[in-house]
């Protein structure tokens, strides 16, 4: 019964206007190449599949889309250890 009480405080932050860009971190367990989409998806109210679009129409449109993922990949800290 606990465990419901505390879900729900996290589920509202999460949807709610929460943008925790000061601890982002690559994702260790929602990821497809390096975890950056993943990484925004878990510190973001926009989920990660979302941002992957983002990612993948601005790299047809200009291709800034694979450098600032690349940019990410390398200055984005790995998430932390459990």
């Amino acid at each position: 019964m606990e465990s419901g009480m505390d879900e729900a405080p996290r589920q509202e932050a999460r949807w709610g206007t929460d943008w925790n860009l000061k601890e982002l971190r690559k994702s260790a367990h929602d990821k497809k190449i390096a975890g950056v989409c993943g990484g925004f998806g878990e510190y973001t109210p926009i989920p990660a599949w979302l941002w992957r679009v983002v990612f993948v129409t601005s790299l047809f449109v200009g291709g800034m889309g694979l450098i600032a993922y690349i940019i990410l990949w390398v200055c984005m800290p790995p998430a932390k250890s459990p």
